[in-house]
């Protein structure tokens, strides 16, 4: 049997995050269910990021065990699920390819809008924060916390166990207008860890933290110093980085 890899963009705002559960209406339970009606039966999905309730995809990256035709499989996901979700691309993956397991990093963007008033066409998108953000405090902030450390003070532990040790390889603060753009690329993050991050370098902007104290908020693995969980929807899975000939 192949196995297919699905790239994936969506809105999450109306779905209760990736992860199937029962009773509640989320991405990957749409997706099996659009899927199922090429293959005749629900597929078991593995997706790269198992992302949280309201947080947003543009290179989501799923596959699946099956038999059926690439191009069906992304017909029929676009023609029931479009365009709240969309399947970008839909190809035949080398032997052993997990989306998952397979992929070598993450990446994320969170974006705030600090101008005065929301913007109605990018609210359900950018998380809207109005005032100025000392930029140079949280730049200093990002750099202490590149590298990898135990971020058990900046998320929580993973549902199926595992420790809390990640390799965060990129925490980038960038400002374009009232556009403030947080990027942040590791080999994986802990549940709401991107959020946590996030929430921490607002809170150095806005001077509740000092960025001196970053490398004490790591060693103490205690959620409470850590800053802020900023909402969901400001929050985008923008791509998944896989080694060569995958």
């Amino acid at each position: 049997m192949a196995i297919i890899k699905l790239v994936l963009a969506y809105d999450g705002s109306g779905f209760h995050g990736w992860a199937k559960q029962p009773s509640r209406r989320t991405v990957e339970g749409e997706l099996e269910r659009a899927i199922a009606r090429v293959m005749g039966r629900a597929p078991r999905l593995s997706a790269a990021g198992r992302t949280d309730a309201g947080v947003h995809a543009r290179g989501q990256v799923v596959s699946f065990n099956s038999d059926a035709d690439p191009d069906e499989v992304l017909g029929s996901a676009n023609g029931a699920l479009a365009p709240e979700v969309v399947v970008l691309l839909a190809s035949l993956a080398p032997d052993g390819f997990d989306a998952r397991h397979s992929a070598t990093a993450r990446e994320y963007r969170y974006r705030i809008d600090t101008g005065p008033f929301p913007d109605p066409f990018t609210a359900e998108y950018i998380w809207h924060r109005p005032g100025d953000l000392k930029l140079s405090a949280m730049r200093e902030a990002a750099r202490a916390l590149v590298g990898a450390h135990d971020f058990a003070s900046f998320g929580r532990p993973p549902r199926e166990g595992g420790g809390t040790v990640r390799n965060l390889e990129k925490l980038t603060v960038s400002k374009a207008g009232d556009s403030v753009e947080i990027v942040a690329r590791a080999n994986a993050f802990l549940r709401q860890m991107v959020r946590s991050l996030v929430g921490t370098l607002v809170d150095v902007g806005e001077g509740r933290i000092d960025p001196g104290d970053i490398p004490e908020v790591i060693v103490a693995k205690d959620r409470s110093l850590a800053g802020r969980l900023v909402p969901a929807h400001g929050l985008t899975l923008e791509r998944v980085l896989y080694g060569r000939g995958l």
